[in-house]
């Protein structure tokens, strides 16, 4: 019997709302429906809802996969729950990896559970895919995807009636399991399932961090020793690794550890990545290493130049914030008229340290009701995002597109997280996009800014601090890099 995607993937929006949140959508409670929303706007938005709504597939009797939304009361408010998943291919950290999350953690004083990887439990029990007919093997990986879901969900209802912040640490995720399927059977399995990579992928867990294996780069380090479930030579290592990262390009919150230092500082440069998504300040605990990076592009190749890819529909409001230095947007994001909403407050420099961009993910009617706070001194901003992924880098290509200002016209920006420099940066960037020049930190492009509806030269709410600047790039020089003789 078909199991439908909201049986499968409610417990992955029980995050609550931080207290900005809270505290946003309170102002908007007291103030009432100003007259920032526009008719038209509004409308169009409650036309998605009503498309969403729709479009849902109908729950049906398979009660034991379904665990209903737990919302969260006074008490715990300010509470958060934060889903990771640890992926990659073989040898490439995970089990380590989740082990230093852990402990990390827990001295911060968080509620750490850790999801164990549902293969391995069940390939431990005798299971060979050699011994399976293709039709057998099918219905393995369709029953894995099940279980995986409701070990998955046990955990995450914990998550939510805990007590303390909760950091839910996942062997691996649903979408891991398209990397050991043909294209052809997972579509198949999705639609005979009514389920759908939006929720599969982007709405059920927070980040997702890819521990490249170490026949990716650290080849006199891989061994299939101590693991019983582990046979892969290096060339199959390798490939299993392309394939699992690629299964999750086009989450939001993806993040490639790759091999290009030693274990321990990988093993950091891992929880740093976490802890920079939950906006924690580490101080010295932990080296900085990765930064943002943004380039301005020129011309868009062709479809054909592109490493497989995913587009998405991206909108962007900009709300009002309690301070001049205090930024807040919302942003939806999705295929196929299916969403995610995520709230960012982005908080000034405090004693130094560099900005801090603290994200919280939405319901559709957290969304809704924030918009009635929607600034209208902003353009909406319209893009589409291809996510892509190339030499173990992540990117993110935003296509601006109209309405908006005129100054977004044709506008281009490739976006990565890096902590290369020099020549080993160049030679790791897309080689078929005409990059003009490094934009990081230039508050022309910043996009605060180009939603600006007032003129530049102006208007007084024009943000000339950089977003990423020397604190935030850990010393690194913001010389613009120039790529393709431009």
């Amino acid at each position: 019997m078909a199991t439908t995607a909201d049986q499968l993937m409610a417990p992955g929006l029980t995050t609550p709302p931080t207290q900005s949140v809270l505290a946003t959508m309170a102002a908007t409670s007291a103030a009432g429906t100003n007259g920032d929303t526009s008719t038209k706007e509004r409308q169009q938005e409650q036309q998605v809802d009503q498309n969403n709504k729709s479009t849902s597939p109908k729950p049906n009797a398979m009660p034991s996969l379904k665990i209903a939304k737990m919302m969260p009361n006074n008490s715990n408010k300010e509470k958060r729950v934060y889903k990771i998943v640890l992926t990659g291919g073989p040898c490439g950290g995970k089990t380590t990896g989740q082990s230093r999350l852990c402990t990390f953690f827990e001295n911060l004083g968080w509620k750490v559970f850790r999801v164990p990887e549902t293969a391995t439990v069940l390939l431990s029990g005798g299971v060979k895919f050699s011994d399976l007919t293709e039709k057998e093997a099918y219905k393995f990986q369709e029953n894995l995807i099940r279980t995986m879901v409701q070990i998955e969900n046990t955990y995450f209802e914990l998550g939510v009636s805990s007590t303390r912040n909760c950091l839910i640490i996942c062997d691996r995720g649903v979408m891991d399991a398209s990397a050991y399927i043909s294209k052809d059977k997972w579509e198949k399995m999705m639609a005979a399932n009514k389920w759908n990579p939006v929720e599969m992928r982007d709405n059920r867990y927070n980040q997702i961090l890819h521990l490249v294996s170490a026949a990716n780069g650290a080849e006199d380090f891989y061994s299939t020793e101590d693991h019983a479930c582990r046979s892969e030579g290096v060339d199959l290592a390798r490939e299993l690794d392309y394939k699992s990262a690629a299964a999750w390009v086009g989450h939001p919150y993806f993040d490639v550890i790759d091999n290009s230092t030693n274990f321990e500082a990988k093993m950091n440069r891992m929880i740093e990545s976490v802890c920079q998504k939950l906006g924690i300040d580490i101080g010295d605990r932990l080296q900085a290493t990765s930064r943002k990076l943004k380039y301005l592009v020129a011309v868009l190749p062709p479809d054909s130049e592109f490493p497989p890819f995913q587009d998405f529909d991206v909108v962007h409001h900009y709300l009002q914030s309690a301070g001049p230095k205090v930024q807040a947007r919302l942003r939806k994001r999705g295929q196929k008229n299916h969403w995610s909403y995520i709230h960012t407050q982005r908080r000034p420099n405090v004693h130094g340290q560099a900005r801090i961009e603290v994200k919280t993910q939405l319901t559709h009617r957290d969304y809704m009701n924030l918009l009635a706070q929607r600034d209208d001194a902003h353009f909406t901003i319209y893009k589409k995002r291809r996510c892509f992924l190339i030499n173990n880098q992540y990117f993110q290509l935003d296509i601006y597109k109209e309405p908006g200002h005129p100054r977004c016209k044709g506008l281009v920006l490739l976006e990565t997280y890096s902590s290369l420099t020099g020549d080993a940066l160049k030679n790791c960037m897309p080689k078929f996009l005409n990059i003009v020049k490094e934009v990081t930190g230039d508050p022309d492009y910043s996009m605060f800014n180009l939603s600006l509806k007032e003129d530049w030269s102006t208007t007084k709410k024009f943000c000339r601090t950089a977003t990423h600047d020397k604190g935030a790039t850990n010393g690194i020089s913001k010389t613009p890099l120039v790529l393709n003789g431009k």
